[in-house]
Formats: C-alpha cells, sequence, structure tokens
C-alpha cells in the first residue's frame, strides 16, 4: 500500500464527513474546503505540496488518492 500523508488523508476523511463520497459531490467539497481553508488552514498550495492536486488534469490521481484514505480510514 501507498504512504498517504496523514493530514491529507484525514483532509479527505473530512470532506467526505461533511459530503458524502459520492463523485463529483465530493471533488467540489474538496474544492470547497479548500478555497475556505476550513480544514487546519490548508488551501490548494498546502495541499498541492502533500500531494493532491485540485486540478481537473489530475482526477485521476485525485481519485486514487481518496480510495487511498478511505481504505487507510477504515484501517484506524
Amino acid at each position: 500500500m501507498h504512504f498517504l500523508n496523514p493530514q491529507l488523508r484525514d483532509f479527505i476523511l473530512f470532506c467526505i464527513e461533511r459530503r458524502g463520497a459520492q463523485w463529483p459531490a465530493l471533488y467540489d467539497e474538496m474544492a470547497r474546503v479548500a478555497a475556505q481553508r476550513l480544514f487546519r488552514g490548508l488551501g490548494r498550495e498546502e495541499l498541492n505540496k502533500l500531494g493532491l492536486s485540485l486540478a481537473l488534469d489530475s482526477l485521476d490521481k485525485t481519485l486514487e488518492l481518496v480510495k487511498l484514505a478511505v481504505a487507510q480510514g477504515k484501517q484506524g
């Protein structure tokens, strides 16, 4: 299993708790939370440094990170 930064995992799980895991509603919520820095003050730039891009051309990778975060959230 790949390593996922705990802050990034927690960000994704926070967004899932707020909006659910259905796509594209989850993407919209992640973008909203990042834009308003609602989770630990993290914005798009900070999330990007942690490995999460919310750019439309990165959606495949974003979906993989969501799946990984959900799997890790179930473990812990």
